[in-house]
């Protein structure tokens, strides 16, 4: 037989946890704690090593939108598609998935900004804790264009922007499924680009500078690119060492340009090549590490803006009382990333995992208990 390195008549790897694209997730959630901290230190690192650290953050987002639709398709696809799964049952499926932790974490900030100002030490930027963007946010609707959404924590706009995708999915789910891989991949980077002009025209910005209030305008080109590129890495086989080729070139190809400018366009064509290439790699000896950090990456996700907010609350405090040296200073900061890390990992284990072993034992019996009335040769769409 014939080697090829690239085909369509070849079986591709089915999509398998502890490999590659389990430790993309972890690596991409790293690097979010690392420029939500970066401006907390003594000087940013944005100003004392490179600018990076600060606009790299729409980088990382766009990464973590692409990839939730690259892995979303290739998990849920084929039971969205077929109807095994309903549009609503997917879509309820992912809001328990993301919603009480995030309701856990805005209460916790209510619960310190009320109990700190009790106390007497209210917060430094009281503006970032105004009560009437509470309530948008608290509801994760901060980026349909409801008021509302700024400060607390802010970074779970993405989040909301997200509810928006899941809406969409079995709707751009029908399209990609009825289109060859290359057409699917090349209207979506079409889609983007076309996105990318209108806001330029219109708004006199790039698609990712939309405000966060209309951030699911700013999610749904990349989710959709994310979708189309996992169905490029259903049907199009590409052999492991080539993959393993791209992937590294892509890798440097990225740390190449963002060395120099944010360049957001090349950007994504490089973040594409990276999870086609990662999702191309068999996982043929899974990583029970790697699996455990790409799961606790949600929660350090959306754990590491407050955890930040009350860390840097008490170290400013320290610093002003005791006038800290620089060098301690730095020490704090780095002890408060690492306290990041540490909080993600606990409020997994013992909060959001218990949590959700409880939804997905409810969503079981949920599913069982309406399996008798949906025998039968028609599939209903909320069934």
């Amino acid at each position: 037989m014939v080697w090829t390195a690239i085909s369509t008549r070849n079986e591709t790897p089915p999509i398998a946890r502890g490999g590659w694209l389990d430790a993309l997730r972890f690596i991409v959630a790293s690097l979010i704690i690392l420029h939500h901290f970066q401006a907390a230190g003594p000087a940013p690192l944005a100003e004392a090593l490179h600018p990076v650290f600060e606009r790299g953050g729409f980088l990382l987002t766009n990464f973590f939108l692409i990839d939730s639709g690259y892995v979303l398709m290739r998990v849920y696809g084929g039971s969205v598609a077929s109807g095994r799964m309903s549009p609503g049952d997917f879509f309820l499926k992912r809001f328990l998935r993301v919603y009480p932790a995030h309701l856990i974490m805005v209460l916790g900030l209510v619960a310190l900004v009320v109990v700190g100002t009790a106390v007497g030490f209210a917060p430094r930027n009281p503006e970032w804790f105004a009560w009437d963007q509470l309530p948008a946010q608290a509801a994760l609707v901060q980026s349909f264009g409801v008021y509302g959404g700024l400060g607390w924590n802010a970074p779970s706009w993405s989040i909301s922007a997200l509810l928006g995708c899941y809406l969409a999915f079995p709707w751009i789910l029908m399209a990609l499924k009825r289109a060859g891989p290359w057409t699917a991949l090349i209207a979506a980077a079409g889609l983007y680009l076309l996105a990318n002009a209108l806001t330029h025209s219109l708004l006199g910005y790039p698609v990712y500078q939309m405000p966060m209030m209309y951030g699911v305008w700013r999610a749904l080109p990349l989710f959709l690119l994310g979708m189309a590129l996992a169905v490029v890495s259903e049907r199009v086989f590409v052999a492991p060492r080539l993959a393993r080729i791209v992937g590294v070139a892509a890798v440097v190809g990225l740390a190449t340009v963002q060395a120099f400018d944010k360049h957001a366009l090349i950007s994504i064509v490089f973040i594409s090549l990276i999870l086609l290439a990662a999702g191309a790699i068999p996982v043929t000896r899974p990583s029970k590490w790697v699996e455990k950090a790409s799961v606790v990456s949600f929660a350090m996700f959306i754990t590491n803006e407050p955890v930040r907010i009350a860390w840097f609350g008490v170290v400013n405090v320290l610093i002003a009382r005791f006038a800290l040296p620089v060098g301690m200073q730095w020490g704090l900061w780095a002890l408060g990333v690492l306290a990041a890390f540490v909080f993600a990992f606990v409020f997994h284990a013992l909060i959001d995992q218990p949590i959700q072993n409880r939804i997905k034992g409810w969503l079981s019996r949920r599913r069982t208990a309406r399996r008798p009335v949906e025998a039968g040769p028609v599939v209903s769409i909320e069934g």
